[in-house]
């Protein structure tokens, strides 16, 4: 039976400061866990976007690649969908998506994730250029991005809410993906403008962390002299 009220993360943000990028877990064992989900491939390759089962990955050439069972990833999250309606967003810009997903209160004590279907007057994503081994840091690898923007396209948000409580294991707040119907443009989400979108929530009760204690890197790593992993997260973010 599948739990709708789990959501499923494998590593966390604060592996990834270090350099930390070695993929962990294969994209068919992530959806083992859910049929919707965002993440990143080894060395960052990508933004990684699943919907209704379809695993995309958005690259840093502005191609949408249809992924296999053994891509890898060193962050993901996954749930299986299960969303309620929640109305719709006219002329919104982030601000006011993010108050609707909050249902207009300061913050939210649990994790929650948000689906926003309809055209978007503008979008602006980004995707990074994968990093080879030695992984450089991911304030250094986020640096070397590609930019993508369109107008007036159909798509996709996918967004994943986290608690400040648990800044560092996720980004505390939203983590915005995106998707166009027409694989035209995805990726993280930097900015948008919501023309006219319907609104879905599913909430989740229940976080599944895993970590991937089969990486050598991972288990001997010391983050104590990583700095403020939550300033570099942000930043990064």
């Amino acid at each position: 039976m599948k739990k709708t009220n789990v959501l499923y993360q494998h590593g966390t943000l604060a592996l990834l400061v270090p350099g930390l990028l070695a993929g962990t877990i294969t994209l068919k064992e992530l959806m083992e866990h859910g049929d919707t989900g965002i993440g990143t491939g080894e060395g960052l390759n990508g933004e990684v976007v699943i919907i209704e089962g379809k695993p995309y990955q958005f690259d840093s050439f502005g191609h949408a690649n249809l992924l296999k069972e053994d891509f890898t990833l060193p962050f993901a999250n996954a749930h299986f969908s299960a969303y309620q309606s929640i109305g719709q967003l006219t002329g919104a810009d982030s601000t006011k998506f993010a108050a609707a997903g909050l249902n207009n209160r300061p913050n939210s004590n649990t994790f929650f994730s948000i689906l926003a279907k309809g055209t978007f007057s503008y979008i602006k994503t980004r995707a990074v250029v994968k990093s080879e081994r030695p992984f450089d840091t991911l304030a250094a690898t986020a640096k070397k991005q590609s930019i993508f923007e369109a107008h007036d396209v159909q798509g996709t948000l996918l967004s994943y809410y986290s608690p400040e409580l648990f800044h560092g294991a996720a980004v505390a707040g939203y983590h915005n993906h995106f998707i166009a119907d027409d694989l035209s443009i995805g990726g993280h989400i930097l900015d948008f403008q919501i023309k006219q979108a319907k609104l879905f929530k599913q909430v989740f009760d229940t976080l599944e962390q895993h970590l991937p204690v089969d990486n050598q890197e991972f288990m001997e790593h010391d983050f104590d002299v990583d700095g403020d992993l939550g300033e570099v997260i942000s930043k990064a973010e």
